[in-house]
């Protein structure tokens, strides 16, 4: 049981009609979840109003109202708490509720279009191997030390983040590491949160469903440093033309990576094949199980960070060339009959262009580069034909294929991607709507050195299709069809 006006603290509140010496027993902004003495916030959300629920939340034992205006009728009994925005009050609320965990540990935020899930997961990885009690909050999974959760979000609400840190806090974890979404940001989720330090790993179009606007998209993600304290660090991919953008006005202490430009974290790519990457980094060599330049950056980024937390430089570079590759991120296997397969989560324009170039900047011309994918339903629709140009031109075959439709027609999102395709790469293309078919497709096409990439879904190990999800692993359908073939 916890007292309202401590939860209140810093909450930016415009008027109170009742008492704030209340005792509150949980906070919910899903009036579904409500039982006596809990606390419910009137969150506006994309496709309901959750002001349309406070009849229901009081009757269900709601004793304290937040809104951002009051209902028509007031429960003499309830508090009514009304305030300018409420996923900013319930981010505060949130924090205060759980002790405010994230001043207990050292909470790294990485944000950017591409590599979050990457440079969070290694430096989990890295830091568990150092020693350190470790906390985890990505696309993949939410780790508390060695526990795992599953997530559906990258970035969850600001209940459900407070929760694990609180978690996280009670068990000694020192050190977190999270992804930060746009969405996120937009959203206030992560507002109130105590970070260490925040990273930009690079922009490129995505979620303009949501942001309308790439410049609303850049703007959102240099939010996130704006609110950086003076005692954290910000560290930027000065490579990315938004990479120096995004410290224009923060209080952070600023620092740079990069492999073209000269900056505070410096690396230089000497050799890469399929089996990994030589780098120099601030001029040691380093061998790694990375492939591509992209993940260099990646790489980059983990050092930098680790050295900020005051990792030893001998230490990090070796933890560094010890790093497994993450799930879905430029995934490689070889079939016993020598065709290499790629799976990777690339499911934008500039993922997707990063993916092929690294992989056309390996192969030795000779093979064919087959390329299945597709994209989302319900998500950014100009990306499409982006996406179907560059893979034709990127490709010597492609097959188009369903991604995730969800509740959109995937023809008609096969259509989208067609539209970009330049008329002398048509001819390298198929359609096919049914993925397990489109992979199939691709396997008997592929001979012994060939190289397969299978983009868009990545670690995910289902296919959502009118709000069904079923079970899809792309990397474990691709070898199981492989075998079947061979045999």
């Amino acid at each position: 049981m916890r007292v309202l006006k401590d939860i209140l603290y810093k909450v930016a509140i415009e008027s109170v009609k009742g008492s704030t010496a209340v005792d509150i027993k949980k906070i919910h902004f899903d009036s579904r979840l409500i039982s006596a003495q809990d606390v419910f916030v009137a969150i506006k959300g994309e496709t309901a109003d959750g002001h349309e629920f406070i009849e229901t939340a009081v009757a269900k034992g709601a004793n304290v109202i937040v809104c951002e205006e009051f209902p028509a009728e007031l429960t003499p009994e309830v508090s009514y708490i009304h305030v300018k925005d409420c996923r900013e009050a319930l981010a505060v609320m949130a924090s205060n509720y759980y002790d405010n965990p994230s001043a207990n540990l050292k909470l790294i935020g990485v944000t950017g279009t591409n590599g979050k899930t990457t440079v969070t997961s290694l430096l989990y990885q890295m830091f568990k191997a150092l020693g350190f009690k470790v906390g985890l909050i990505s696309t993949v999974v939410i780790k508390v030390d060695d526990k795992d959760y599953p997530t559906k979000l990258t970035t969850p609400d600001s209940l459900t983040i407070n929760s694990y840190l609180k978690e996280m806090n009670e068990v000694g974890v020192e050190f977190c590491f999270m992804e930060v979404s746009s969405h996120g940001i937009a959203q206030h989720r992560t507002l109130g949160l105590d970070f260490e330090g925040g990273v930009f790993t690079n922009l490129s179009q995505d979620h303009l469903d949501y942001h309308k606007t790439f410049a609303e998209y850049r703007n959102v993600k240099k939010r996130f440093f704006d609110q950086l304290s003076k005692k954290a660090f910000a560290l930027t991919n000065v490579d990315d033309k938004n990479g120096n953008y995004m410290l224009q006005n923060t209080k952070a202490k600023t620092f740079g990576y990069g492999v073209k430009n000269l900056t505070d974290y410096k690396v230089k790519i000497l050799e890469k094949s399929f089996s990994g990457l030589k780098l120099n980094i601030n001029g040691t060599e380093v061998w790694s199980r990375f492939i591509g330049d992209f993940n260099a950056y990646n790489l980059l980024a983990v050092y930098a960070v680790a050295d900020l937390l005051e990792v030893e430089a001998i230490e990090n570079l070796q933890y560094l060339s010890q790093l497994k590759p993450v799930d879905g991120r430029y995934q490689h296997h070889v079939s016993s009959t020598g065709i290499h397969i790629i799976v990777d989560y690339a499911h934008t324009p500039d993922a997707l262009k990063n993916v092929l170039q690294t992989t056309n900047a390996i192969r030795s011309r000779s093979e064919e580069l087959i390329t299945v994918m597709g994209c989302g339903g319900d998500r950014d629709t100009t990306k499409r034909p982006l996406m179907g140009k560059i893979a034709g031109n990127l490709s010597t075959k492609v097959i188009f294929t369903s991604d995730n439709p969800r509740t959109e027609d995937p023809d008609s999102i096969i259509n989208d991607i067609e539209k970009g395709v330049e008329p002398q790469d048509v001819s390298k293309t198929l359609s096919i709507t049914s993925r397990q078919q489109a992979i199939k497709t691709a396997c008997i096409l592929a001979q012994q050195r060939d190289i397969i990439l299978i983009a868009g879904k990545g670690h995910e190990t289902y296919q959502e299709i009118n709000g069904v999800r079923s079970d899809f692993d792309d990397l474990k359908i691709v070898k199981e069809l492989l075998d079947q073939l061979n045999k």
